[in-house]
């Protein structure tokens, strides 16, 4: 390729073509979500994850920044922030990989393979190592029940937004001398 930015492009236009749902978050190609069903035979099968994605100006030569944006309970998430904890991508990304080893390879692998003993949400590794069938029951049964239900997704992202602007108002109403602040 003779650029990030059109590596990213091709890459962006790759997984686009490969029946993934891509929502653009601005015009630029930096930004996006992505609509990631649970793998088949897991825990998390019937579940419908949104995904942002971050490419960054480095990219490939840096791995895209991605984190959940609906809640999933797992231990290597981060249940409040979304984030992965995935070697692949924070530590052994190569410009070998593309977006689409991201949600064909790497997240599926990650649902299908827990780490508790390398954790970013410590009380499902723990519910995971004590009680295999409760931490099951909590994924199925609550999460992918509660958060990921395929009818919701679009939701997801207007739900989370809905909040950060009510949290904004509540900030910004006791300084009304704020300047800049863009009307969203």
């Amino acid at each position: 390729m003779s650029s990030p930015s059109k590596r990213r492009e091709m890459d962006l236009m790759k997984l686009m073509l490969s029946d993934y749902k891509v929502e653009m978050i601005n015009d630029g190609m930096q930004e996006f979500y992505v609509d990631f069903n649970g793998p088949k035979e897991s825990l998390y099968q019937g579940g419908v994850w949104r995904i942002r994605v971050e490419l960054l100006d480095a990219y490939p030569y840096k791995s895209p920044s991605i984190g959940f944006v609906n809640k999933i309970y797992h231990p290597n998430v981060d249940e409040m922030s979304g984030s992965v904890c995935l070697d692949v991508i924070n530590q052994t990304w190569s410009p070998m990989f593309d977006l689409v080893n991201v949600f064909e390879v790497f997240l599926p692998q990650l649902l299908l393979y827990p780490n508790p003993s390398d954790p970013l949400n410590g009380e499902a590794a723990a519910l995971m190592m004590r009680d295999r069938t409760a931490y099951d029951q909590r994924v199925k049964g609550v999460y992918c029940e509660k958060y990921a239900k395929p009818e919701d997704i679009g939701g997801a992202r207007e739900d989370q937004s809905s909040d950060e602007e009510l949290s904004e108002g509540e900030y910004d109403s006791g300084d009304d001398a704020v300047a800049g602040h863009a009307d969203p």
